[in-house]
């Protein structure tokens, strides 16, 4: 049993034992995309010209979508008959706000006092809801007559931005909408008071703020080389800019929701698709839908208001007043002086030294005016303070060592759990420590070397670790402890990894007492080499391998043989008596994963923590709604919402770690919280936060972990590079933005507070996908669900020849003598592998020399990278490098690049020298790829048919195939294996602005980038989609499903690790294409279009990309490890396929949930890198069960939702252009069929 302190598992539930502490001391609609945007000078022009309509300039449409809406509107100016739906407004950019006023459309009700604006719109289910809701309290009296006034203000100001949001290149600036929000109130002024006294009614539906002027610029794609770079000081990571004259500009911006794209008939919705929302155009019916709704909002904002007054008999128009100043806001100074009102989120003066508790903390911060309780229901935990249990050794320590332990680290006594590993080390045993971060477990394999080496000077030590960044902690932690032992300061300790200078190398070989080194050195480098670190070999007594719980599946099986090789040249040079330590975080089995990575039996596991900790406080904070009394308003951004609640707790004196799932992500969320200390006007917090990701150079990573340990910087935001245990200082506070794929990353993140034996926050950030909702509103399996088991496995016949030739070319192998160190199936692979002598030893076969090393990749790891050079001011410095894999994805003319939070625009890429020229912008908008990914397979070489054993038998678990379902409908299913292509291509690029909405589409022309691989796969059979196009369900959210489903049973048949083996995530708008259906546009586009008009349509149509992205329908899994010849993982499911099918389908059958597309229990997987977007749990059930060869209740399917227009609910047409056909058959390997 597991006695780890925090009440994280199922076995940490309860409070720990109290046992006597020993005694003693140590020594015992916007505008076509294909026109050029407006100016900067035309943004800052006066707005008023927006309230008169536009002439239409003549220019040649750009695309069929243009010809069309082109047509429409001819047909609309000479058809008397066309009602106001169909006039031009629905269609043309060329709108003007008074078309929309209340005063000109009859349809549209202004608020009045006491009476609720006319709804045009509502869905059943909305409409079902408001019957349900308590009748609203109207003031006793009508609106004074500031309210009144107030409501025309909003009014206008309503319309004019709802109407400036269709310009996606327009900033609402106060100064660009006052003059035609004026125009709107009949010429009454408008003033920054007059929205104040709005905000004061409905304070989180209105952004009113300073910000920097040079960020609202948009540059279009022909302004795009005219950019204007800003300076940098040198270095790679230096966050000084040179001095410049900042102008701020007053913003006004609606946050409740936005304009969203609207459903459309058959035919234009195609269209949209096919244009992949290059532009979206906003018909007059969805502006006025939300100026409604938005108008409704505020005239129940102001009846609420006044009820309260009534209710606390307050004037209303002085209350309103008196809130007003609060909401006013102030243009930046530098020195930020000047008082902050009352619940604001600003704190001036210098941050404390010594904080707060965190729960009262968590109370200043719920008592923000922007706290709309984003703490979940259940969702606050609190684990109370665990004082310190200390032991004794049962051998005395020099009183040197204890000096040092004393001077470098303040030791006077031993943790319970730390004297107990180095006592069963002193005995000569093997240890595995599984305690929690930052319970000293370092010194337990620090304390035995250095003992060692007093004994005797030339004892060896070995520390493996799984990063460069771990092994440069614990060497400079080592040689502290060097300095206080007489006679030992000049002991060499050095890391010998890729990074070694190769002049020293040979040194360090022959001098060093102890090296710090990783797996992957140990693989390609110092075994093939044994013969030069014989010497080394001979006197190796301690093997250290910290953070064990990493190597786990296919790399944890790689790193079992890498350590028996050791082992086996060890004895063979004579060393039998190594000694093996290893820490882990907690886990299910540690003792067993340390016996099958090391081979060995004698070992004793420490799991009882008794290192002192404070009290741990844990939030889950769900990211609110735009509008948080409107749940259809969705989600706000998570990533400012991180942002904001990272600075206030950096405000309050805690050091903050904030971690985030992917690189980009954690660069976007540097750059929010930046913008956030400026928001805030603390710009000089801002500079004190570092990025910590990979890609860095080695030089820039050092130093920040450096000052991060030097206490330099007052926060971190990191990808899981930081998860292991690096020492970067003592941490308040870690903030996980989104659900980080397993409870285990989140428990090992959440472990990385408290080093100071203080209290310490953990805040999970639930973003909008599936998996984090899911946890938000069950966040009791955070804390119940029990730790992962670790497995290896060592019978994968392909990791197991590669490390056999490994070990024949290190040392010729002798079947019946290694046969302890390779298993029972050494001999057959040495007599059908291997090359036999004359005196029957086994060599190396010829085909891996002559490194056979560098033929069994351990890891995935690229050698080629890509160069990122910033240019700005004729730098030429190198800001970071990017693998080859990832280049293309990141790196792409015209983009933006993110570095430490500073936005780059690539200039060049050049794929032939691999490197990169970008500059730096000081720009508020990002770039997003535009790409797919097709995972085909390309040749078959194994084929089995699927076991149809009936349903009951499956139900009772019954694999056998000896019972079949003679009724079955299908039984010529089959499963295939062979060879995988993964093919992947950038084609283009949004420009995304803060809010996530689209300003424009650049096409760029990548190469395609190839990738071979092994995997099986199961064709969907036919009569599978005609019962899923008979219910309308989506095809490939069906497909999807399926494959999760398949995909979470992995491990339980094959031993493996998430990430192994992976599967294509089909997503119909990514499968839809750019272009028409070349048919279909032809004979429908010449019915609506002019002869001059068609001719051109001909000659678009000519250039479309026809649509190639329709995808097999077929199930396929593939080693996302191992190279072109796989990791054999994919190989083994193809084995069990039958089980897996049949465990899947009862899986999903078992699952209560009633959501159409699953939850994380059926077909949801935490790692899809589409968030579960396209998903069909009923249709999944379909799929699987026809493969199986099972019946099929077709008449107890749900109804795919379909509206009207023939558009279902995922957005993929019912009909028309399909994204999944029927799969054909792969062909066979030149061999035939296996």
């Amino acid at each position: 049993m597991h006695h780890t302190r925090q009440s994280w598992g199922v076995q940490m539930a309860g409070p720990r034992t109290k046992s006597t502490a020993p005694t003693g001391g140590l020594l015992s609609g916007s505008q076509p995309h294909d026109e050029p945007a407006q100016s900067r000078s035309d943004l800052t022009t006066d707005a008023s010209t927006a309230t008169k309509t536009p002439e239409v300039t003549d220019h040649v449409p750009q695309s069929a979508q243009e010809l069309s809406t082109q047509r429409k509107r001819k047909r609309a100016t000479t058809n008397t008959k066309a009602t106001k739906a169909d006039s031009p407004l629905a269609k043309s950019d060329n709108w003007n706000p008074e078309q929309l006023s209340p005063s000109t459309d009859p349809s549209v009700e202004a608020p009045q006092p006491g009476k609720k604006t006319k709804k045009s719109t509502s869905t059943p289910k909305q409409k079902q809801q408001k019957k349900q809701e308590q009748p609203k309290r109207k003031p006793a009296s009508s609106w004074p007559d500031t309210f009144t006034k107030l409501s025309r203000t909003h009014r206008a100001l309503n319309l004019v931005y709802t109407f400036c949001c269709t310009r996606k290149h327009f900033a609402t600036t106060f100064e660009n909408i006052k003059n035609a929000v004026q125009a709107q109130t009949g010429g009454e002024p408008v003033t920054v008071e007059d929205i104040a006294r709005v905000k004061v009614l409905i304070p989180r539906a209105i952004r009113l703020e300073y910000v920097d002027e040079a960020k609202l610029e948009v540059l279009s794609a022909g302004e795009r080389e005219e950019v204007t770079a800003f300076g940098r000081g040198s270095g790679g990571i230096d966050m000084e800019e040179e001095a410049e004259s900042i102008t701020h500009a007053l913003l006004f911006e609606f946050l409740d929701g936005d304009l969203k794209r609207e459903k459309k008939d058959g035919t234009s919705a195609r269209r949209d698709k096919d244009d992949d929302m290059k532009m979206p155009v906003f018909s007059q019916k969805q502006m006025l839908s939300l100026i409604e709704k938005r108008g409704q909002k505020f005239s129940d904002a102001v009846d609420a208001f006044l009820v309260r007054c009534e209710d606390e008999s307050l004037d209303p128009v002085m209350l309103l007043e008196s809130e007003k100043d609060a909401y006013i806001p102030k243009p930046p100074v530098a020195d930020g002086d000047g008082p902050a009102p009352r619940n604001s989120s600003k704190i001036l003066g210098p941050i404390p030294k010594d904080r707060k508790r965190m729960a009262e903390i968590i109370e200043e911060i719920r008592a923000l005016d922007w706290y709309t309780g984003q703490i979940v229901p259940e969702g606050h935990r609190a684990f109370d303070a665990q004082p310190a249990i200390y032991g004794d050794l049962k051998f005395a320590l020099s009183q040197d060592l204890v000096n040092a332990l004393y001077n470098t680290k303040g030791i006077t006594r031993f943790y319970s759990h730390q004297a107990e590993a180095i006592n069963h080390l002193h005995d000569g045993q093997n240890v595995i420590v599984s305690t929690s971060t930052s319970s000293g477990k370092s010194l337990i394999y620090q304390v035995p070397m250095l003992h060692e080496l007093e004994q005797d000077p030339n004892s060896r030590g070995m520390y493996i670790f799984p990063t460069k960044a771990l092994a440069q902690d614990q060497k400079r932690s080592m040689q502290e402890l060097l300095q206080y032992l007489d006679g030992l300061q000049g002991t060499l300790v050095e890391t010998f990894d890729g990074d070694t200078p190769m002049g020293n190398r040979n040194a360090i070989r022959e001098d060093a007492r102890i090296i710090f080194t990783n797996p992957d050195m140990l693989h390609i480098t110092i075994l093939p080499q044994e013969s030069s670190w014989r010497s080394f070999l001979q006197n190796l007594k301690f093997v250290v391998v910290d953070e064990l719980h990493v190597y786990n599946g296919l790399f944890g099986s790689h790193v079992a043989f890498i350590m028996r090789r050791l082992r086996r040249i060890c004895a063979a040079v004579g060393n039998r008596h190594v000694r093996f330590i290893s820490c882990s975080a907690t886990v299910a089995n540690p003792e067993d994963h340390m016996m099958a990575i090391f081979g060995v039996d004698d070992v004793r596991l420490i799991d009882f923590d008794g290192s002192p900790c404070g009290r741990k406080e844990f939030l889950c904070w769900n990211t609110p709604f735009k509008d948080p009394t409107d749940p259809t308003s969705g989600r706000g951004d998570s990533v400012a919402e991180t942002a904001r609640l990272f600075c206030q707790l950096i405000l309050r004196g805690a050091r903050v770690i904030a971690f985030c799932r992917i690189r980009k992500l954690c660069e976007v969320l540097l750059q929010a919280v930046r913008n956030e200390c400026n928001r805030l006007e603390r710009p000089e917090i801002g500079k004190l936060i570092m990025g910590y990701r990979g890609g860095y150079s080695p030089q820039d990573r050092r130093r920040i972990e450096s000052e991060m340990f030097q206490g330099q910087l007052l926060g971190i935001v990191a990808t899981n590079a930081l998860e292991l245990g690096v020492d970067i200082g003592s941490l308040d506070a870690v903030i996980t933005l989104g659900f980080p794929y397993s409870i285990s990353n989140l428990r090992q993140q959440s472990g990385r507070a408290g080093r100071r034996n203080k209290d310490s926050l953990s805040v999970l950030v639930g973003d909008r996908y599936p998996t984090d909702q899911y946890y938000m509103r069950n966040p009791e399996e955070l804390f119940s669900k029990p730790n992962c088991e670790l497995q290896v496995d060592l019978l994968n016949e392909l990791v197991l020849e590669g490390h056999i030739q490994c070990a024949a070319f290190e040392m010729p192998i002798k079947p019946d003598l290694d046969e302890t160190y390779f298993g029972p199936q050494l001999a057959e692979v040495a007599a059908t592998r291997l090359r036999r002598d004359a005196m029957g030893f086994y060599h190396c076969h010829d085909r891996f020399r002559p490194q056979p090393s560098r033929c069994v990749p351990i890891r995935d790891t690229e050698d080629q990278h890509f160069a990122v050079i910033d240019t700005t001011n004729a730098r030429n410095v190198v800001l970071e490098e990017v693998e080859a894999s990832r280049a293309f994805f990141t790196l792409y003319e015209g983009g933006i690049f993110l570095h430490q939070g500073q936005t780059f625009l690539v200039k060049e890429l050049n794929p032939d020298r691999f490197f990169a020229r970008v500059v730096r912008v000081h720009v508020d908008w990002n770039t997003m790829q535009r790409d797919f990914t097709d995972i085909d397979p390309v040749e078959t070489e194994h084929m089995r048919p699927i076991d149809h054993t009936s349903a009951t038998n499956a139900d009772n678990n019954n694999n056998s195939p000896e019972e079949t379902d003679k009724n079955s409908p299908d039984t010529t299913s089959r499963a295939f294996f062979g060879t995988v292509r993964i093919h992947a291509i950038v084609y283009g690029f949004f420009k995304i602005d803060k809010r996530g909405r689209v300003l424009d589409a650049v096409a760029v022309d990548n190469p395609p980038i190839d990738l071979f691989t092994k995997g099986m796969w199961l064709d969907v059979p036919k009569r599978a989609l005609e019962i899923l196009e008979s219910r309308r369900l989506n095809i490939a959210a069906a497909i999807h499903a399926a494959e999760h489903a398949v995909l979470s049973l992995l491990p339980s048949f094959v031993i493996s690790s998430p990430g192994d083996v992976r599967t294509e995530c089909k997503v119909a708008k990514k499968e839809l294409g750019k272009g028409l259906k070349r048919a279909r546009a032809h004979g429908r586009g010449r019915d609506v279009i002019s002869d001059e008009a068609g001719e051109e349509l001909d000659k678009r149509i000519e250039q479309l990309r026809p649509p190639a992205r329709q995808r097999p329908a077929r199930l396929t899994f593939y080693d996302a490890k191992g190279g072109s010849c796989g990791s054999g993982i994919a190989r083994k499911a193809f084995e069990f396929v039958d089980s897996l099918l049949r465990r899947a389908v009862a899986r999903i059958e078992a699952c209560v949930c009633i959501s159409p597309k699953g939850c994380l229990e059926c077909v949801c997987d935490e790692r899809c890198k589409e968030m579960n977007s396209v998903m069909s749990k009923a249709g999944a059930a379909v799929v699987l069960r026809c493969l199986l060869g099972w019946e099929v209740d077709v008449e107890s399917l749900p109804w795919g939702e379909v509206d009207d227009d023939g558009v279902d609910e995922l957005g993929e047409l019912a009909g028309g252009l399909e994204t999944v056909i029927l799969a054909s058959e792969i062909p066979w390997r030149s061999s035939g069929p296996v």
